[in-house]
């Protein structure tokens, strides 16, 4: 991964705190201005989404499952696991807000809603995927499926 071209993008794209939401924000700005010319950018747009809120919701489920099972063995760290527990929590519900909102939003006012859309071309997008990309699970744990 190319992590200057990544803070680079970063930079370009004013935002949240949140560096995914920022790169899923420009990602998705870069795919909805590109519809007019390849009609399966519609898709791909909306199955990011979809997928971005799966995993999210994923990622909640984890943290209470964790939250309960820490409550049942009352280990010595219960109170840092609860406090990332919550931090967990927050960060997916405030992803959760943001996604919900690209979806309420009508494509023609969401370019409306366009921070620079200049600012991600397509060799950026390509990279933004592959970053985003290598964040999920299975691509973290890609050397243990192989060793297995």
């Amino acid at each position: 991964m190319d992590q200057g071209s990544i803070a680079r993008i970063l930079k370009q794209v004013s935002g949240g705190d949140d560096e995914i939401q920022q790169l899923q924000k420009a990602l998705l700005d870069y795919l909805d201005e590109n519809t007019e010319t390849d009609a399966s950018l519609v898709f791909s747009r909306k199955f990011y989404i979809a997928q971005w809120f799966r995993d999210t919701t994923m990622e909640t489920e984890k943290a209470i499952k964790s939250q309960k099972d820490e409550d049942s063995s009352e280990g010595t760290h219960h109170a840092k696991d609860v406090e990332t527990t919550g931090q967990i929590m927050h960060r997916a519900e405030s992803r959760k807000k943001f996604l919900r909102s690209i979806i309420k939003t009508a494509p023609t006012q969401f370019s409306t809603l366009k921070m620079n859309s200049d600012t991600v071309d397509y060799e950026d997008a390509c990279l933004i995927v592959r970053y985003l990309a290598s964040m999920r699970p299975f691509a973290q744990s890609f050397d243990i499926y192989l060793t297995q």
